[in-house]
């Protein structure tokens, strides 16, 4: 892999990165104020900015985030008397609790429009006509496929847009596909040239009975082309959350009404699945690590993996926020486990596991599958005991498991491709073990700042400086204290 093509994937934004802020101050002026916004990408805090809002772009974003379903915190209009030096304290002071509490809640933070709210640089208007042009360009050389209708903001990947269409020639009057336009991420580390044209090759021949076809895969110049069939029962995600595919994924995902508890023999059957999937993409070096439940659709009775294309065009997996705090977890291996327990968490509990690691798994949970999810998911496991995909597979609760009639599978990586996919794999995983290094290293640092700046540390340097003082003077004056005279009486 050529030099300049490393340096290159590594200029692309990982927008997984959090975005943390903080309001410094504001500037009043006639008719209105404008409140400066201190922002930070990662730990590093030299990738900072500064961006100005006023209290109409706080409302704009927050119309989009409520769609939701959440009522959140943003301090309420004022028709009179909002140019008060009193009333604007006060508004900052709000404000700056509204932004707290978004972050507390992953899917808004991952969301365009607080990501252009923060970083309008990075997120301009305009990146939807970059997919129009992209896909019309696809239509234009692929006359047999037709566009049915744009499908926005179905899911929660900002650089990826989805499409209804159909094939010109279909048999079945109400026979759909899904097209997504996929920006390449961070990760890419496969040739233009030739390595990336062969991958993509490789999708449309993958045949597993446990994992999605792709009818059509095709790689440009800024991104790729993936069709696949549309199933109107939507994903794993969808039907945990009862929700319809084609809405947001706010609406669909944030808050769900009746989330759905899956029975212990549906979580049996479907984890054994996914399992079978996951060691057939692992014993051919193919690097996935982007398993989630919105990447696994249902049919009938049958889980099967989606994006499975998401590695190799780079494309950072939903869980590196949190795999960036788990030093132990480093190669894509251990990253399907880790993410294969959150799977397992969200189809017994009905709701996300949003923290890295959990110390106590729900009491509600079956005793079947207690010390599975503990074996993954709690911060002992973590630290370097995960188990394989193959000790789980070698588990009771799987290996029982009656799968149907053994179907045929292919897949034959080219010989030359294996190299190609080693060097993808091995980029992945070491970008990840560098930024947690670096995440480390400013945690390290950020605690010694503040152990420095505290008030015991204050007083006891204060003390300390006294003490130098004194010795400092009784070296100058070493008699001063043997020659006082004598007292009168």
């Amino acid at each position: 892999m050529a030099l300049l093509e490393k340096r290159k994937s590594s200029s692309r934004l990982d927008d997984t990165i959090p975005l943390t802020c903080h309001i410094e101050g504001r500037d009043k002026n006639d008719s209105y104020v404008e409140y400066s916004i201190k922002v930070q990408r990662g730990p590093n805090p030299e990738n900072q900015w500064k961006v100005l809002h006023r209290y109409t772009d706080f409302d704009s974003m927050n119309k989009v985030l409520e769609t939701s379903g959440a009522t959140l915190s943003l301090p309420p209009k004022k028709m009179f008397g909002n140019m008060d030096n009193a009333f604007i304290a006060e508004r900052l002071t709000g404000l700056q609790q509204y932004l707290n509490s978004i972050a507390q809640e992953p899917m808004f933070v991952r969301h365009e429009c607080f990501k252009r709210f923060m970083d309008p640089k990075n997120y301009p208007p305009n990146m939807d006509d970059e997919a129009a042009e992209q896909v019309a360009m696809f239509y234009r050389s692929e006359p047999s496929w037709e566009l049915v209708e744009n499908l926005p903001d179905i899911g929660w990947r900002i650089r990826k847009h989805y499409f209804l269409t159909k094939y010109a020639g279909a048999t079945q009057k109400n026979d759909r596909q899904i097209l997504s336009w996929v920006e390449y991420g961070p990760d890419l580390y496969l040739s233009m040239d030739k390595d990336l044209p062969a991958a993509m090759k490789l999708l449309t021949n993958i045949l597993h009975p446990y994992i999605c076809p792709i009818r059509i895969a095709t790689a440009h110049e800024k991104g790729a082309v993936i069709v696949r069939d549309f199933r109107q029962s939507g994903t794993l995600k969808d039907f945990i959350c009862k929700a319809k595919p084609k809405l947001g994924h706010l609406k669909k995902y944030c808050y769900p009404k009746l989330p759905v508890t899956m029975q212990l023999e549906d979580i049996r059957r479907c984890g054994r699945q996914i399992l079978e999937a996951l060691k057939t993409l692992q014993d051919k070096g193919f690097p996935y690590g982007h398993l989630h439940t919105g990447n696994i659709i249902m049919e009938g009775n049958v889980a099967r993996l989606l994006d499975i294309e998401n590695g190799l065009l780079g494309v950072p997996s939903i869980h590196r926020h949190h795999l960036l705090e788990l030093k132990k977890i480093q190669n894509l291996e251990q990253q399907d486990v880790y993410c294969f327990g959150h799977v397992l968490y969200e189809m017994t509990f009905g709701k996300e596991l949003r923290a890295p690691t959990t110390d106590e798994i729900p009491p509600n949970c079956p005793p079947l599958l207690e010390p599975i999810l503990s074996s993954i998911l709690t911060p002992d496991a973590c630290k370097g005991n995960i188990p394989t995909v193959s000790e789980l597979l070698q588990l009771p609760f799987f290996a029982d498991v009656q799968l149907g009639p053994e179907e045929k599978m292919s897949l034959k990586i080219p010989s030359k491709l294996k190299e190609a996919l080693k060097q993808v794999k091995d980029g992945i995983e070491q970008r990840l073990r560098d930024d947690q290094k670096l995440l480390s290293q400013f945690r390290r640092y950020s605690k010694a700042q503040a152990k420095a700046t505290s008030k015991e540390e204050k007083d006891k340097r204060r003390h300390q400086r006294k003490q130098i003082k004194k010795q400092e003077s009784l070296a100058e004056n070493p008699t001063s204290n043997s020659t006082k005279p004598p007292m009168s009486t």
